[in-house]
């Protein structure tokens, strides 16, 4: 129903104060609540007696609320104040929200009787295009096929985008295609930082696709702003949520099959022949190269939220595009991906997304990559080398890990406490930061650098732009404050770790 259908009902006397009389609103609902976001849903028409203004600066406080959730327009009555006070006027016309006013002899409850019947008809509109979509359905539309049929029904045109910026169906056109990154990866970093969703980001209105965690969710982007009818924008998403569950049920029979395998493969006495069956239902084949992937995605400090493996899995899956599933275990989610080059041209496809994702400061993602690998007789040795990196990705708060790394001393440092460490550089750093502190030195700088150059006098001087005697003074300065000499190879590993521990 539309703000002009309102107005033509003679019998309210209503008046359009600020705003277009051609937006369209999907409910009516009442309220005088200063912040009244947790009951709304977006594309309603607001009625408030203005109870909850004692000050002028209320007005931006509640129209700023109202804006966020999608609220289509505003009706204040005069009943409270006896007028419609300027300032709400004016925070309406700068947020762009319509405002009616509503005469003191005019109810609510009958301007919701008024609109019902017209609501009524939009709710039949509404049905008609879900049976269209289930017959559609049934005929065997695909993904692209139905965004395409819902999407030309609402008469709204746009994206669905997963987290990583790839296009899943459909297409956006850039504002600003000068601009790096591409539009699709910008309007995923605007879908992943928002505060509140739906939100205006590059002149598309950003919906969530169901109701999932964001690392591992789908973005519906919009052209245009559409808060003021969010329900096309929500109808739209839903139709993408119904599809994605339906495509969901065929992931979790290959994600079975992932977990039967690996199963197999830690058996007391695994059957070769049964592990290269199992290998080839999974789509590799017996000389096909691959690597182990585990992942988890924590939210440190949370007592409630989606199990780590089940969410890593998730993430892992959306990263490399949907083409692995990744069986959820209780020592995180484990995915066999199939490799196209050297294991670093996947590692870094896997960093690349997870820089993506850095922005929700609230989400650690872990992931471990194991070395190339043939045959089901390796899957074993893979699944536990890509644990231990995925382990030590998670000791240094997330990111990418691969076995490359897991066979030095980080892996050492990994599998010992935090707090030992920290203790550990405490007791040996201490006196070095101190004085630093107090004297406005660099000596802890200095011998991370001597340390790098290999002990080398000169190349520690040339890389800090200084002379070679600053150089012998401040090592010999860090003798005196430590006890310990830089000229053994002992002490120089004790130094060493204990930077790498702090």
């Amino acid at each position: 129903m539309r703000i002009r259908d309102l107005l033509a009902a003679s019998e309210l006397g209503l008046t359009l104060l600020v705003g277009d009389e051609d937006t369209e609103f999907t409910a009516v609902h009442v309220t005088d609540l200063p912040d009244p976001c947790r009951y709304l849903t977006g594309g309603e028409l607001v009625l408030s007696g203005l109870m909850w203004r004692h000050e002028p600066a209320d007005s931006a406080r509640f129209v700023a609320a109202l804006r966020s959730s999608g609220v289509a327009a505003l009706g204040a009555g005069q009943a409270w104040l006896g007028h419609v006070p300027d300032d709400l006027v004016e925070a309406c016309a700068q947020a762009g929200l319509p405002l009616l006013e509503i005469p003191t002899a005019v109810s609510f409850r009958v301007v919701g009787e008024v609109a019902a019947p017209r609501l009524s008809g939009d709710v039949r509109a509404a049905l008609g295009r879900q049976r269209r979509i289930v017959d559609a359905v049934a005929e065997g539309a695909d993904l692209a096929d139905l965004f395409a049929l819902t999407a030309a029904e609402l008469g709204v045109s746009g994206a669905v985008l997963s987290t990583t910026g790839e296009l899943v169906v459909g297409s956006v056109t850039d504002p600003a295609p000068e601009q790096a990154p591409a539009l699709p990866l910008r309007l995923a970093r605007a879908f992943l930082s928002a505060p509140r969703l739906p939100c205006v980001a590059e002149g598309h209105t950003l919906f969530a696709v169901g109701r999932g965690h964001r690392a591992a969710g789908w973005a519906l982007a919009c052209e245009g702003d559409l808060l003021g009818r969010a329900d096309l924008g929500f109808e739209l998403a839903a139709c993408v949520a119904l599809e994605r569950t339906r495509m969901e049920e065929g992931r979790r029979v290959e994600r079975r099959l992932v977990e039967q395998l690996v199963s197999a493969a830690f058996a007391a006495e695994a059957d070769p022949a049964e592990l290269s069956a199992r290998l080839r239902m999974c789509g590799l084949g017996a000389a096909e190269p691959y690597s182990v992937v585990t992942a988890t995605a924590a939210r440190p400090g949370a007592t409630r939220g989606p199990d780590p493996a089940t969410l890593g899995g998730q993430v892992l899956e959306e990263l490399l595009g949907r083409s692995v599933v990744a069986a959820a275990g209780a020592d995180g989610a484990v995915a066999l991906v199939a490799l196209q080059g050297p294991v670093s041209v996947l590692a870094d496809r896997l960093r690349s997304g997870l820089e993506v994702l850095s922005v929700l400061r609230d989400t650690r993602v872990s992931i471990g990559v194991s070395g190339a690998l043939t045959g089901a007789a390796a899957i074993r040795g893979g699944v536990e080398e890509a644990g231990h990196a995925r382990r030590l990705a998670e000791a240094r708060s997330g990111g990418v890990v691969t076995s490359d790394e897991i066979y030095t001393h980080a892996l050492l440092l990994a599998t010992v406490p935090g707090d030992v460490r920290r203790s550990f550089a405490h007791r040996l750093l201490a006196p070095l930061f101190d004085y630093d502190a107090g004297h406005q030195s660099e000596l802890v700088r200095t011998l991370g650098t001597f340390l790098d150059t290999a002990g080398s006098w000169n190349a520690c001087a040339e890389r800090m732009h200084v002379h070679v005697n600053t150089v012998r003074y401040r090592i010999r300065r860090i003798e005196e404050l430590t006890g310990r000499d830089l000229s053994t190879m002992a002490d120089r590993v004790d130094f060493f770790l204990a930077l790498r521990s702090g």
